[in-house]
């Protein structure tokens, strides 16, 4: 799946499609105020000369005489690459003097377009009427050039608009992108929030510093998270007080089953399976309690450095398994994790207890550390679980058809709920000497030596 695009892209894309919308309508503005400008000033140019031709006319011998200033041909030379047309006519249109071309006299004085040589051009006719007693009449000086160095003025005019146009334009993006990301700063800090929070942090965000527009989704996720930790709670409570108030009837059937065993000279099949159901039922809410416990620690309990040694040791001296070969081996080195140590002591019994059911003896129990890993295992001897039953371990209530009626299949789940809160894994491997089953974890330097 093709990855969004973040918010800040979305925002900074409509901005610079504002902008370019807003630098074509610029553009274009600019164009045709250029035209208009150089189209003015030429404009001028052609009627400053038409003038000065219009001026020099006399009349002599009851007949216009035309002689060309050479003004008019100074202000025509403003236009080098243009070409230019000049004509005078008298009354009825005849030519006095002037370029012989197909020029037409406009209807009335003033500009207007038309054609020089096939060539756009632009002219302005000019009239000067005459009252005297030997010529009487009006007489038309027509005056053109063609557009090129209009277009190259408008051209030039509206490049130089332009340009600093297209500057500001880009230090309007780069300010844009910086004002977006400012804007967009608070997201950032609640996302490094919640992605260095806890799995079990359901605390409220701080909403008091933020925009307002960020205020109120955040205090409906406030509110969902306590309803959710209020739901978690209970939960927990729940199943903590079920464990605990359930332990004492189940002890006492428990006993009354092993009495009934031990006074009945032939103990029936069925008071076999009572006392073995008991027993796997007192196993369930052992480490039913024992998981609500490790949750609720994991979520409250202050972490602090712990080597894995000292839970090596203490499921040592509090193995309660006679008949069995348990043995110790860890090093002289620290093998130090931040951790709880309640929870990894839990952790370490149910690794025990699992070996113990499920494995062979002799039994090894041992903490070390692999590179930046800190490892707490027990290897039995035997060849272990099958790969398809090895994936599914760690999770609740996974029970092979070996497992018998003492095994509740919550032990291992137990292990993988410590593993997960203090962002370690469980690792299994079988080899010739036995299968292993490990807590690994991120070790920690050990700055008491």
């Amino acid at each position: 799946m093709a990855r969004p695009r973040a918010l800040a892209t979305r925002v900074l894309w409509a901005v610079l499609t504002i902008l370019v919308l807003g630098g074509v309508l610029v553009a274009a503005s600019t164009w045709w105020n250029g035209r208009q400008a150089a189209r003015q000033s030429y404009d001028r140019i052609l009627l400053g000369a038409a003038n000065d031709i219009a001026e020099s006319i006399r009349i002599q011998n009851g007949a216009p005489l035309v002689v060309l200033p050479v003004s008019a041909f100074e202000l025509l030379a403003q236009a080098p690459e243009d070409r230019i047309h000049y004509e005078v006519r008298g009354p009825g249109g005849t030519r006095i003097t002037g370029i012989d071309t197909d020029t037409l006299i406009a209807a009335q004085p003033g500009f207007f377009d038309a054609t020089l040589n096939g060539e756009p051009a632009r002219f302005v006719q000019v009239t000067r009427r005459f009252v005297e007693r030997d010529f009487s009449g009006p007489v038309d000086v027509i005056v053109g050039q063609t557009l090129r160095a209009r277009q190259a003025m408008a051209l030039t005019l509206s490049r130089d608009a332009l340009w600093p146009m297209a500057l500001a334009g880009l230090a309007l993006v780069l300010i844009a992108w910086a004002v977006v990301r400012r804007a967009l700063a608070p997201l950032d800090a609640i996302t490094a929030d919640l992605a260095a929070r806890d799995p079990y942090d359901l605390t409220a965000i701080p909403t008091d510093d933020l925009p307002h527009e960020l205020q109120v989704p955040l205090t409906a996720l406030n509110r969902f998270m306590a309803r959710l930790e209020g739901q978690l709670d209970a939960m927990r409570n729940l199943i903590s007080d079920t464990a605990h108030q359930l332990r004492t009837p189940v002890a006492a059937i428990r006993v009354q089953a092993e009495a009934a065993q031990a006074e009945s000279d032939r103990p029936s099949r069925a008071l076999d399976r009572l006392l073995g159901r008991t027993r796997s039922l007192g196993t369930l809410l052992d480490q039913l309690l024992s998981r609500a416990l490790v949750v609720h620690r994991t979520d409250s309990a202050p972490r602090r450095v712990v080597d894995l040694r000292e839970i090596a040791l203490e499921m040592i001296e509090r193995d309660d398994h006679p008949g069995l070969s348990i043995r110790l081996e860890i090093g002289e080195d620290p093998v130090t994790v931040r951790a709880d140590a309640f929870s990894l002591g839990e952790a370490g019994r149910n690794l025990l207890g699992n070996a113990v059911r499920h494995g062979q003896s002799p039994i090894t129990i041992g903490a070390d550390r692999i590179g930046p890993e800190a490892r707490l295992w027990v290897r039995d001897s035997g060849p272990g679980p099958a790969p398809a039953v090895r994936d599914r371990l760690g999770t609740r209530f996974n029970r092979s058809a070996g497992s018998g009626e003492t095994s509740a299949g919550i032990g291992l789940s137990i292990v993988h709920a410590v593993a997960a809160a203090f962002g370690g894994r469980l690792d299994m491997t079988a080899d010739e000497t036995g299968f292993t089953i490990a807590l690994v974890l991120p070790g920690e330097e050990d700055r008491t030596c």
